[in-house]
């Protein structure tokens, strides 16, 4: 499979996707592991891909998604952005709401 289509795969199939340096449980950088707890702090699941797993992703989503940084959050196929984004709608209780909302339309 393509990295491409592996990246539009994966971000079709998660709801709520983070594209992280390492893991929610061990985060290999402070920017995956504030975007991460914001995330945990939501208490809604979510999928996560480790870029330093998957070079050929880390090579190719920044141009993908027209954003050079990660951490990167997904959203329903949208890209919402870095670590300042999302703790920036963490503390303005946006986030929280936003994924409450997703996860809840994807919970049967």
């Amino acid at each position: 499979m393509e990295t491409l289509d592996k990246i539009k795969k994966q971000i079709a199939e998660n709801p709520i996707l983070i594209y992280m340096k390492g893991s929610p449980k061990l985060p290999a950088c402070g920017f995956s592991a504030c975007a991460v707890e914001a995330l945990m702090n939501c208490q809604v699941p979510f999928g996560y891909v480790d870029i330093l797993q998957h070079a050929d992703i880390r090579a190719e989503l920044p141009k993908f998604a027209n954003w050079p940084t990660f951490p990167q959050l997904w959203v329903e196929g949208e890209l919402i952005g870095g670590c300042d984004i999302v703790l920036e709608m963490y503390q303005a209780g946006e986030l929280q709401t936003l994924l409450k909302e997703v996860a809840e339309r994807h919970t049967a």
